[in-house]
């Protein structure tokens, strides 16, 4: 993988990573590498710092069986106002998930069971589940996201 600070037409800077520099290519003349505070799609490399090695690293052959890592805490939302950048992404996605979705309201739980019982067809669908409801859909194997819903960007 290669990381690249980018730039946009519009002197937008962002980063992003890349399998390799020709992936990376092939994805800018397709128009697939986007600002993610514009849209524009007129990316470029910006300048970086070179990546300087620390010398040789002594590695063990073998890995003790290390302890298993402490569970997560459930995510909690960041306090204070969400940066320019993360603001315009989650506005897209809300536009996407608004275009190709229907929504369901507060019954999104129970849409989602339905569909996943094959009682109605399968489609994307949004709208509102309690922390409990978001829970039981996944302990009966029904795949679900959570997103921050946040005002529109046209609104």
């Amino acid at each position: 993988m290669i990381h690249y600070q980018l730039q946009c037409s519009r002197a937008h800077g962002f980063d992003g990573w890349y399998k390799d520099s020709a992936a990376f290519e092939k994805l800018v003349a397709a128009g697939l590498v986007e600002c993610p505070i514009c849209g524009d799609t007129k990316a470029r490399r910006a300048l970086m710092a070179p990546a300087i090695g620390k010398g040789a690293v002594e590695v063990p052959a073998v890995v003790p069986n290390p302890a298993p890592p402490a569970p997560a805490a459930p995510a909690e939302m960041p306090q204070g106002p969400i940066p320019a950048q993360m603001m315009a992404v989650l506005q897209r996605i809300r536009a996407e998930v608004e275009k190709n979705c229907d929504a369901v309201g507060d019954r999104f739980a129970e849409e989602a069971r339905r569909m996943h019982r094959g009682e109605t067809d399968r489609r994307g669908i949004y709208g509102q589940a309690t922390e409990a409801e978001a829970e039981a859909l996944r302990d009966e194997g029904i795949e679900i996201g959570r997103i921050p819903w946040v005002p529109r960007a046209d609104g």
